[in-house]
């Protein structure tokens, strides 16, 4: 299938030394055919200014500024000006968690081509455990835990048929991947290795957020999945202690052992 092009899309506002962090994980890559877009929405903090200073490649990196109202709006535009076969989101503070992650990701889909969405497994730093992605999304899967956007490499024609909802300030993102899968029928790959370090605490993150994720989340899921799917899978929930299992995955305690266990069931 010949090289296989990527377009790594960086959303930013006054992010300072995260952009440059985020950029330079891009910049190790061994694989070259790659670019680079920066969708700023307006920063003042000198971090823009900072990063062209001294960026030797520009042909590679691209700045889009334009007005936003949000970070999916922002997303949005930036794939608009994506070139590359598979575009991933990759947010300030994030960085690849090998020099070698496109690489794999590369050779994973001249190996396997034809699948839409490839994906792997996440490094949380807030709790130095590695997050692992479950190996076939379900149904169920996309109603309780799909993968990271930072680890999924999205085919970019699937933004051309449908962006992301601005609608949903929280969860753009889950709608958008439930909608590749039980309504466009993408079968998504698992790629079996860590793709991203996520650096966590964001937005979608606080107490208030939180409370919105919880509502978003049910208002699309209810879009997606049959009545009986929903109170079978709010079942399940209930009596596998989610609440219980959210909090291990979080602590810095018993991560390691959460995702031991997590391992094990999906293997």
């Amino acid at each position: 299938m010949g090289d296989c092009r990527f377009s790594i899309i960086v959303v930013c506002l006054n992010a300072g030394s995260k952009l440059e962090q985020t950029i330079d994980s891009i910049r190790k890559q061994t694989y070259d055919t790659y670019e680079i877009l920066i969708k700023d929405g307006g920063s003042t903090d000198g971090s823009i200014e900072a990063l062209f200073a001294q960026e030797k490649d520009s042909k590679r990196l691209k700045l889009i500024q334009e007005k936003d109202g949000g970070i999916y709006e922002a997303m949005n535009q930036a794939v608009l000006h994506a070139v590359g076969d598979y575009v991933l989101f990759l947010n300030c503070g994030d960085s690849f968690a090998a020099d070698d992650v496109l690489q794999r990701t590369a050779a994973y889909i001249q190996d396997d081509p034809g699948k839409g969405i490839y994906y792997g497994d996440t490094f949380w730093e807030q709790t130095g455990v590695t997050a692992m992605a479950p190996k076939s999304i379900t149904p169920f899967i996309c109603y309780r835990n799909i993968p990271c956007h930072q680890a999924c490499f999205y085919e970019r024609t699937l933004f051309a048929e449908k962006s992301y909802d601005p609608v949903y300030r929280i969860r753009a993102d889950y709608d958008h991947f439930l909608w590749c899968v039980l309504k466009k029928g993408i079968s998504p790959a698992y790629m079996g290795f860590t793709v991203a370090s996520y650096e966590g605490g964001g937005f979608s993150e606080t107490k208030k957020n939180r409370k919105k994720s919880k509502v978003e989340h049910k208002k699309i899921t209810a879009g997606y999945l049959s009545k009986k799917q929903l109170i079978c899978y709010r079942a399940y929930m209930v009596c596998s202690l989610a609440p219980l299992r959210r909090w291990m995955a979080e602590s810095k305690t018993f991560s390691g052992l959460y995702q031991k266990l997590k391992k094990r069931w999906y293997g």
